[in-house]
């Protein structure tokens, strides 16, 4: 993170909108894009210039994101249009998929069945081959999310990272077990994710999922 400020001793709910990143040529053809530094397609820019607008009435108070292009991309015109200054956290990169990286879900299937099947019945425990274990990638997740929230960026916090990390770190801060983030949050769009809340002892809730973040939109 490029910018540090003490926590408030009682920092009260805060809320942070939890984003992924905008469309990439990758993500157009339905190919797993981890680590690989994707920029937005036209379509992707116009989801981070239509979040731009919803920040510039949402009272926010930090925007975070991802150092990968494709989160910088999508978070850069919610910071300007809300006069703020973007923050980069390397903790909210996306998995490295390994082997997978590039591919569609049927090139997996034809190049390493066995392992694409495993990952089908438990992504949590099962990577992809050569890929970063789901809980390495939670712990610096929520590590990153906690330090955002704490209270020192103020209450309102647009945090915009990627579809794979969000999702595993979404169920652990609801109590859903991580292994199942393919089919309890099995659809996560461009430029939206979770609306999640922090109360003052520290637990999470869920405020909305997948909601439409442009002008003239709640901003909760």
């Amino acid at each position: 993170m490029t910018q540090d400020r003490p926590a408030s001793s009682d920092p009260g709910p805060v809320t942070v909108f939890f984003v992924r990143h905008g469309e990439t040529p990758m993500h157009a053809e339905n190919r797993y894009v981890g680590r690989t530094d994707a920029p937005l397609t036209e379509r992707g820019q116009a989801q981070a210039d239509d979040l731009g607008e919803w920040a510039a009435a949402a009272r926010l108070t930090a925007v975070a994101s991802s150092t990968l292009r494709r989160a910088r991309e999508t978070a850069e015109p919610a910071a300007r249009k809300a006069g703020l200054t973007q923050l980069l956290d390397e903790r909210l990169v996306e998995l490295d998929f390994g082997a997978a990286e590039g591919l569609s879900a049927a090139e997996m299937r034809e190049q390493f069945p066995q392992e694409r099947k495993a990952f089908e019945a438990d992504p949590y425990a099962n990577p992809l081959p050569g890929g970063e274990p789901p809980a390495a990638a939670l712990a610096r997740g929520r590590a990153a999310l906690n330090d955002l929230a704490d209270g020192s960026h103020g209450d309102r916090v647009l945090v915009v990272a990627h579809g794979t990390l969000l999702r595993i770190v979404v169920c652990d801060l609801l109590g859903i077990h991580p292994g199942s983030y393919r089919t309890a949050l099995p659809v996560i769009r461009n430029a939206s994710g979770a609306v999640l809340r922090r109360d003052q002892a520290g637990r999470w809730g869920l405020v909305a999922w997948n909601p439409p973040l442009a002008a003239g939109t709640d901003t909760w």
